[in-house]
C-alpha cells in the first residue's frame, strides 16, 4: 500500500501583492500526473489547504476541480485531508458528505465523538489502512479555560491536552486493527509545531507560537503507529531524527526566505509480514514553477547580480534589499529602470537606510508593508521605553490574542 503525504498548498495565497493561481494550477496539474504514475492508493494532505478561511472563488475552483478530477478518474482511490490553521472548519466541513461518496475524506476539526476521526479506508478486496485524521488542534477544543490561570499553566494544559488527543484516537486504530486482524498500517496526521522544528525568516509559522507551544515532542505520538504526516512547517524535515514522523513541507515557496529551498511531496509504502508492518519512505522533487531570488548588498553588487540574471533571460521575481552606507532616495526608480524590458520583476525592495530615518519620525503610515504584526508591537514597546520585564509579558499578551483571533472560524457567524 503507498501513501502520498503533502502538506501546507496555502491555494490562494498572494506574494507580495501578486496572485500565484498559475503557480498552483502547475502544482496541482504536477500533483495529479505524480500520483498516477506512483500509483498511489492513499493521498494524505496535512493541513492549510487554503491560505485564509474566507479562500477566493479561483482557489475554490483549484481544490475542488483537483479533487473531483483525481477521484473521478480512478487516480487515487482515497484521499485524506485535515484542516490547518489557516483553513475554516466549518468551511472544510460543508461539503463532506458529498466528498466522503468519493472516497474524500475531509476532518476540518475534531468530531465530537472521536472515533469518528478514525478513518478505515479500503482497498478492492481489503482494508488498506487505518488513519488518525487529527487537524490543527485549537486551544478551545481540547483545554477547559479557567479564570486566572498563567501563561505557563495555560501552555502546560494545552500540551496535555494535545498528548491525550493522540493518545486516545491511536488507541481507537489499534483497537481497530486487532478486530480486522492483519498487518494493517497506522498512519496519524498533525498541524502542529514539533520541538526542534525548523522554520525560515518570514514564513509566517513561528510568530504564532509562545512559551512552551513549540514544545511538542516525537513522544506524543505513540510506537505502534507506522507513519505520523505532519503539516505546518514548510521545510521537508524529520521530528526527532524518526523517518517515519515527517513535515512534507509546503509544495511553493511561500515567501522569498523559502527561494531556494527544494520542495518535495512524500512517498510512503507499507508492507506486512511477520514482524508486522514494514515502512519505507522516500522524497520525489517538486518541479520550481515561478523563480524567486533575494539580492542583497550595496549598490554595485545589486547592479551586478541583476544585469548577470538579465542575461539568463528566465521569468524571476526579485527581492532586493539595499544595505550600501549612502542614503539613495531615488533606489526604486534606479532599480526598476535596470529591468525594464527583462524578464525580472521586482516585488520588493528594502531599503532600511530611509526606512530608519522614517522609524524616528514615529511615521508608519508609509513603511507597514515592510512589517509583520509582532513587528510593529516591538517598534511601539520600542518607543515607549517598557521595562524589558514588562516588555516581555506584553509581548506573550500580545501573541495569545494575535493567535485567538488566528484561531477564531469567522464561518460559523
Amino acid at each position: 500500500m503507498r501513501i502520498l503525504h503533502t502538506s501546507d498548498w496555502h491555494l490562494g495565497r498572494s506574494l507580495i501583492g501578486r496572485r500565484r493561481y498559475e503557480e498552483f494550477d502547475a502544482f496541482l496539474n504536477w500533483l495529479s500526473e505524480t500520483i498516477k504514475a506512483e500509483k498511489v492508493d492513499v493521498l494524505i494532505v496535512a493541513g492549510d489547504i487554503f491560505d485564509t478561511s474566507l479562500p477566493s472563488n479561483r482557489a475554490q475552483e483549484q481544490y475542488y476541480n483537483f479533487l473531483t478530477n483525481l477521484a473521478i478518474n480512478g487516480a487515487c482511490k482515497n484521499i485524506v485531508l485535515v484542516g490547518g490553521n489557516h483553513d475554516s472548519p466549518s468551511f472544510l466541513k460543508a461539503p463532506s458528505a458529498l466528498l466522503k461518496a468519493l472516497n474524500i475524506h475531509m476532518v476540518g476539526a475534531i468530531s465530537d465523538d472521536i472515533a469518528d476521526d478514525v478513518i478505515v479506508l479500503h482497498g478492492d478486496d481489503a482494508p488498506l489502512a487505518i488513519i488518525c485524521a487529527v487537524p490543527y488542534l485549537r486551544d478551545r477544543d481540547i483545554r477547559q479555560v479557567e479564570t486566572g490561570e498563567s501563561f505557563e499553566q495555560k501552555d502546560a494544559k494545552l500540551l496535555e491536552g494535545i498528548r491525550r488527543h493522540y493518545q486516545e484516537i491511536c488507541e481507537i486504530a489499534k483497537q481497530k486493527r486487532d478486530e480486522l486482524g492483519g498487518n494493517i498500517p497506522i498512519v496519524t496526521t498533525g498541524h502542529l509545531f514539533a520541538s526542534g522544528g525548523q522554520t525560515i525568516d518570514g514564513d509566517g509559522v513561528r510568530e504564532l507560537y509562545i512559551g512552551t507551544l513549540a514544545g511538542i515532542g516525537a513522544d506524543i505520538f505513540p510506537d505502534f503507529v507506522d507513519y505520523v504526516a505532519l503539516g505546518h512547517l514548510h521545510v521537508p524535515q524529520k521530528v526527532g531524527g524518526f523517518d517515519k514522523i515527517r513535515y512534507s513541507g509546503s509544495p511553493l515557496p511561500m515567501g522569498f526566505g523559502e527561494a531556494g529551498q527544494q520542495k518535495q511531496v512524500v512517498i510512503v509504502d507499507f508492507n506486512g509480514d511477520e514482524k508486522g508492518v514494514q515502512t519505507q519512505i522516500h522524497e520525489i522533487n517538486i518541479p520550481q514553477f515561478q523563480a524567486l531570488k533575494s539580492i542583497k548588498g550595496d549598490i554595485a553588487k545589486i547592479t551586478t547580480e541583476i544585469n548577470e540574471l538579465i542575461t539568463q533571460k528566465k521569468n524571476i521575481w526579485l527581492e532586493i534589499e539595499y544595505i550600501g552606507d549612502e542614503i539613495l532616495n531615488d533606489l526604486n526608480q534606479t532599480l526598476n529602470d535596470l529591468v525594464a524590458g527583462s524578464n525580472l520583476e521586482i516585488l520588493r525592495i528594502k531599503n532600511p537606510r530611509v526606512f530608519n530615518n522614517i522609524l524616528t519620525q514615529y511615521d508608519f503610515s508609509k513603511n507597514l508593508e515592510e512589517l509583520n504584526e509582532l513587528e510593529v508591537f516591538d517598534k511601539f514597546l520600542e518607543l515607549n521605553n517598557q521595562g524589558a520585564a514588562d516588555n516581555e509579558t506584553l509581548k506573550i499578551a500580545y501573541q495569545q490574542i494575535l493567535q485567538s483571533i488566528k484561531e477564531t472560524d469567522f464561518n460559523e457567524q
